[in-house]
């Protein structure tokens, strides 16, 4: 789809749906510990100014549901005693956050408040959960200023590839209570914000991956979820977004990393200092379009970041270049026998010299790791969102984000030129998420809540030198198509390190997600029920089946005379006669081509949070999930 159509969106979602994350609830007593029923109690939000209102039931309960995080106040009154307001307490998201509250008797024109009414544990719920709050998201430092490592303070939480982190690893990849990183689910203001993609080329496991700054707080569930969650074995993941208040909020910054600051090291490297320039900046702003009714909330972010990172090859040396290797070969096409360890020039393939000469020559002694080199990597990265929440009234809100990231990675090989480019290349990445929503109350106890994810990702990478004149002149049969050709395929020569570019390369997996849902709850006595319906429907373009430009393999097997040694510099000399004459061990060739897999899932499930006294409350709940098998569509 276009990229056109997200703005098309937003501008028809405007009057956006908004979505509410937890439940507050609790009793009204009055001095000797009876019940007091048929209280009004009236939850303000102190941010926004929206407010509820709802009336204690027989047994002095009250409970208000889809709240939104943030910071509130809870007012109760009744005849005959004085109006008692708690002092402010926090509700985080998809919280069960109890408050109970006292009342003396008086007249209703008098007022006191009352602090330590909001329960500092949460009773009401089995769940295990951990929530990081702003603070911690602010003040922490983030490496790279991904919220999401954050998630590494949960206990049972580990980074995936911990090893060999560099401009192409892989964001949000964290093993949950020993799961693999993919089983985790990336939930963002309640839609599905998980990327479908499994490549690892600088990827995310999120579509959308927002900026510390404009996050409000997220809650990491790592077992014994609600029924409303699931299609996870690690991890639940739930993120919620900042949105505007009646007072005006930003924030701006600049982070700086910079080669000056840093150590060489013991050994310096031939081509000087390994290079680390980063710079991170951005800003942030809420505020109220129409105080108590109307808010906005924007963000941005741009990273540029440069390296020169020290990287060896093993190359041949000139000797080696020119065909002189120094020990006795045989021409296996032929049967020769070069007793002098020189190749002639009539027998080598034109392929074989044209990629020798596009070599550069080993800047370091010896036959191994000769080569060293501090090749130039780049990241450009822009992301932004934005959000738009509507309070039409005390029955009706509405809400719609949008967000959006561009960036462009060029990871460099460890061998530079034409005959190069063993690395991932130049890597493209494009995310964008659209996402509207709507709260109706019914009245106090019932409420409904619908809101969908459209998300788009392109994930993609292609080879060093695509599109330049080929090195491989007397190769006959390569792929001529322009998605793939270009100055070099695979070439691995006993010996020495891989010439040409990946196996892997041109890939590309670009997800297509639609995440419509829908939950009603209703607060009935002693029961607060829930239940609700999810669809995913999920359409992935795929170009991953290689290789696609074809991948010879030399190793000297052919070439080596009946009888002789081995050993590192005569497995060279017989991987390179191989490699002059066209004799290849092994070949591959993949067809090039295109497909859209398709997958849809379907996910019900009800929820009884059943209060069966003061001291027990029995979580239970069913889900149903199911997922179709993958298919190619026509």
């Amino acid at each position: 789809m276009s990229r056109n159509l997200g703005w098309l969106l937003v501008c028809v979602c405007s009057c956006a749906y908004a979505q509410y994350d937890a439940t507050v609830l609790g009793t009204v007593k009055d001095a000797t510990g009876s019940m007091v029923p048929n209280s009004r109690v009236t939850l303000s939000n102190l941010q926004n100014g929206t407010r509820q209102s709802a009336v204690t039931d027989t047994n002095g309960h009250y409970e208000f549901l889809k709240v939104r995080l943030g910071e509130y106040t809870l007012k109760a009154e009744a005849p005959g005693f004085k109006v008692t307001t708690s002092d402010t307490f926090a509700v985080t998201v998809n919280a069960v956050q109890r408050v109970d509250l006292t009342l003396e008797v008086g007249q209703v024109s008098e007022n006191i408040t009352v602090t330590g009414a909001a329960a500092a544990l949460e009773t009401d719920s089995s769940n295990r959960s951990q929530v990081i709050t702003n603070r911690e998201i602010v003040n922490l430092p983030l490496n790279g200023r991904s919220y999401a490592d954050l998630t590494l303070l949960v206990p049972g939480v580990r980074k995936s590839m911990i090893q060999n982190q560099t401009l192409s690893s892989r964001e949000a990849s964290y093993n949950v209570n020993g799961q693999r990183a993919e089983s985790n689910n990336f939930v963002l203001d309640g839609v599905d914000n998980n990327a479908y993609g499994t490549s690892n080329q600088g990827f995310s496991n999120q579509v959308v991956q927002i900026t510390p700054d404009a996050v409000a707080e997220y809650r990491v569930e790592t077992n014994n979820f609600s029924a409303e969650y699931g299609h996870a074995s690690g991890a639940v993941i739930n993120v919620a977004m900042k949105s505007g208040t009646n007072q005006l909020h930003g924030s701006a910054w600049e982070f700086l990393r910079n080669t000056s600051l840093n150590a060489v090291g013991f050994f310096k490297p031939v081509g000087g200092k390994p290079v680390y320039q980063q710079n991170q900046f951005g800003g942030s702003a809420g505020f109220a379009v129409k105080k108590d009714k109307l808010f906005f909330f924007g963000d941005y972010e741009g990273q540029r970041r440069t390296t020169r990172t020290l990287q060896f090859a093993t190359l041949p040396t000139a000797e080696q270049q020119a065909g002189r290797l120094g020990t006795a070969v045989m021409n296996p096409l032929t049967g020769a026998l070069y007793s002098d360890g020189v190749i002639p020039g009539t027998v080598k393939m034109k392929s074989a010299i044209n990629i020798l000469n596009a070599l550069p020559l080993p800047n370091l002694p010896g036959i191994s790791n000769n080569f060293q080199s501090l090749p130039k990597g780049t990241l450009t990265d822009d992301k932004g969102d934005f959000r738009i929440d509507y309070y039409a009234g005390s029955k009706l809100s509405l809400f719609a984000r949008y967000s959006h990231r561009v960036a462009n990675i060029f990871d460099p090989a460890n061998i530079p030129g034409p005959a190069g480019g063993n690395n991932n290349g130049n890597v493209h990445i494009f995310n964008q998420q659209v996402v509207p929503g709507l709260t109706y109350s019914f009245n106090s106890n019932t409420v409904l809540e619908a809101r969908a994810g459209i998300g788009w990702t392109e994930g993609g990478k292609t080879p060093i030198g695509l599109g330049e004149p080929s090195l491989l002149t007397d190769t006959p049969n390569l792929p001529t198509d322009k998605l793939v050709a270009g100055s070099m395929n695979s070439q691995s020569v006993q010996g020495f390190s891989q010439f040409g570019r990946q196996t892997s390369n041109p890939q590309f997996q670009n997800p297509f997600i639609v995440n419509p849902r829908v939950s009603l709850a209703k607060f009935l006595g002693r029961h607060t029920l829930k239940t609700g319906y999810e669809m995913l429907n999920l359409t992935t373009t795929i170009d991953d089946f290689n290789p696609a430009y074809g991948n010879f393999n030399y190793t000297g097997q052919f070439s080596r005379p009946a009888g002789a040694p081995t050993s590192t510099a005569l497995s060279q000399a017989y991987g390179l006669t191989d490699f002059f004459v066209g004799a290849p061990s092994h070949y591959e060739l993949n067809n090039l081509v295109v497909v859209d897999y398709r997958q849809y899932m379907h996910f019900l499930y009800f929820q009884d949070d059943w209060k069966v006294n003061n001291r027990l409350t029995l979580n239970l709940g069913m889900r149903y999930e199911f997922a179709s098998p993958q298919w190619v569509s026509d």
